[in-house]
C-alpha cells in the first residue's frame, strides 16, 4: 500500500510538472484593490497553486490528526477511570464512585424546552 501511495503521488507530481511546462507564457496576476504583477510566467503561478494547494491539504491533515490524538488521550483516561472503579479503588480526581441511576437522573435534570 506505501508503494501505491508513493507510485501515486509520483503519477500527480510528474501530470502536474508537464502541464506547468507545456504553459509557461507570460500572464498578469491580478490581486485584491487593482493591484496587478505583470508578465508572471504561467508556470510560476501554476506551481505556487499547486504547492499552496498541498500546504493547505497538510494544514488541514494535521488539524484532523491533533483533534483524533486529543480524542485517543481523552478516551484513554476515562478508560483508566473506569479500570479502576471496577478494580474497587477510586480513580484520583474522581468526585464519587457512586453509579448513578436513572431515577437520580431524572430527578436532577431540568426538561427540555420546547422547539
Amino acid at each position: 500500500m506505501r508503494y501505491l501511495v508513493w507510485i501515486l503521488r509520483l503519477v500527480v507530481f510528474v501530470i502536474v510538472l508537464l502541464f506547468a511546462l507545456k504553459n509557461t507564457g507570460p500572464v498578469d496576476v491580478g490581486f485584491f484593490a487593482d493591484q496587478v504583477i505583470p508578465q508572471v510566467p504561467l508556470i510560476v503561478v501554476m506551481l505556487s497553486a499547486f504547492v499552496l494547494g498541498v500546504l493547505f491539504g497538510l494544514l488541514m491533515a494535521a488539524m484532523a490528526l491533533l483533534r483524533r490524538r486529543r480524542e485517543v488521550h481523552r478516551l484513554r483516561r476515562e478508560a483508566a477511570r473506569l479500570r479502576a472503579e471496577l478494580s474497587g479503588r477510586p480513580a484520583a480526581g474522581a468526585a464519587s464512585s457512586e453509579p448513578v441511576s436513572a431515577a437520580s437522573l431524572s430527578e436532577t435534570a431540568t426538561p427540555l424546552a420546547p422547539l
